[in-house]
């Protein structure tokens, strides 16, 4: 968030008021109709993205319900949030208040004018500048923020601290010594890297830390603007701009264990649950399912040691939770309200504790998590920089061209491929 967690599952629709089952037409005209039979009473539609964190946001709204007796709250988690909240879109029934995932999807509802303007909201003045600005990257309706963010998820390598202290071998601040450390395992015939090739996604979080450390500033930007043009040979490219983070990320991957590509994320989690590797290119997200399975692990987390130069490390995070509201709610001034109480610094740090998330809050407390406690510094001091795969149209197979990167190395037809296809993309565009 995810970046969050994309392990696809079966999901049941669950409400936090009504029949523990409803169909989904029942379910939009409660949407549409957006207040009780009492004329006193506003019922306001909560579309919730995260099957994890219903029950956090069914205490949430059970609190706020309590201070405000004339305002209910419907909680809609929907399966597949991105194709639902399309769906709701096409038929024109925008909930009244959201959780969405801050990701490429959501830059292009906002281009399109389909969320509220948060500018004025007291709520997003309580929110740090850099969390704002990840949300206005991924795209504005004019200069407006359409999103508060809620929640930080960060992508980080995920450690054994059991197997570093058997080994002597400290936290890595340089790419020299995250390979040094690689070394050190591979020589003593532990896997260094769990990998789980069987599904394209696990390259994503290498993909954006490395490319978010190692890519020119503004690279995006400048992409956009070179258009239909963009080749090798071109001011900007991937081809020119993205090769270090490229020939890093086979590095990387070429420390997996022998049948990585027959392993999932579920089966990832386990095996680093039961000490079978001594680190995993995780996100934050996979740490609740790894202890899940072995909650006695001694792990913590550290961010990817991109270059040589300690200082220029970053923590790659993504607005794990955004948010938002439909721009024409008749429940604005209610939306306000809950939206207010959600953004309390308790609700945000009781929210983070529970889902190993950080706080967007000016001033917040360092995360309490011990396994979050080697990023705390990075998220205090601001160092801190969003997904680069949501800048990314998602026309663009990226996963696939990333996973077969890994699988067969070959650097050039990987660049070589994503400038064609950003080819394809401009020339579809009305953005010229």
């Amino acid at each position: 968030m995810h970046q969050d967690n994309p392990q696809p599952r079966r999901r049941r629709r669950r409400l936090t008021k009504g029949a523990a089952t409803i169909s989904l037409a029942a379910l939009m005209m409660a949407a549409v109709a957006g207040c009780s039979t009492d004329s006193d009473q506003v019922t306001l539609n909560f579309f919730q993205f995260k099957p994890e964190a219903v029950a956090d946001f069914d205490r949430l709204i059970a609190g706020f319900e309590a201070e405000n007796p004339g305002i209910t709250v419907v909680q809609n988690h929907q399966p597949e949030a991105d194709t639902a909240l399309r769906t709701l879109l096409v038929k024109d029934k925008v909930p009244d208040v959201m959780t969405l995932n801050a990701n490429g999807t959501f830059g292009e509802l906002t281009e399109a004018g389909i969320f509220a303007d948060m500018s004025a909201n007291p709520a997003l003045a309580t929110v740090a500048d850099a969390s704002i600005k990840i949300v206005t990257d991924l795209g504005q309706f004019g200069d407006e923020i359409s999103g508060v963010p809620f929640a930080l998820a960060a992508s980080s390598i995920i450690y054994n601290k059991t197997i570093f202290a058997e080994h002597d071998v400290e936290v890595p601040q340089t790419w020299d010594e995250l390979i040094a450390a690689a070394d050190t395992f591979q020589a003593a015939g532990i896997t260094a890297f769990y990998g789980t090739l069987k599904e394209q996604w696990p390259v994503m979080p290498a993909f954006n830390n490395l490319g978010a450390a190692l890519l020119p500033e503004n690279f995006f930007d400048d992409l956009r603007a070179e258009g239909t043009d963009v080749d090798a040979d071109s001011a900007v490219s991937f081809s020119a701009d993205y090769r270090e983070a490229a020939e890093k990320i086979t590095k990387l991957f070429s420390y997996n264990q022998k049948g990585a590509a027959s392993r999932d994320y579920n089966a990832g989690n386990k095996a680093f649950a039961d000490g079978e590797a001594a680190m995993y290119l995780q996100g934050t997200f996979a740490i609740a399912p790894i202890l899940a399975n072995n909650p006695d692990l001694d792990l913590g987390t550290f961010p990817y040691p991109a270059s040589n130069d300690p200082a220029e490390n970053v923590l790659v995070t993504g607005v794990d939770v955004v948010l938002a509201a439909g721009r024409d709610t008749p429940h604005r001034a209610e939306v306000d309200k809950f939206i207010a109480y959600l953004m309390r610094p308790e609700h945000v740090a009781a929210y983070g504790e529970a889902q190993s998330t950080f706080s967007p809050l000016v001033d917040a407390e360092p995360s309490t998590n011990p396994y979050l406690a080697g990023l705390n510094d990075f998220v205090a001091q601001g160092r801190i920089t969003g997904y680069i795969d949501h800048q990314i149209p998602a026309s663009i197979p990226l996963q696939p061209l990333a996973q077969q990167l890994v699988l067969d190395g070959d650097t050039d037809a990987f660049l070589t491929d994503l400038d064609n296809e950003w080819r394809k993309v401009a020339a579809r565009s009305t953005k010229r």
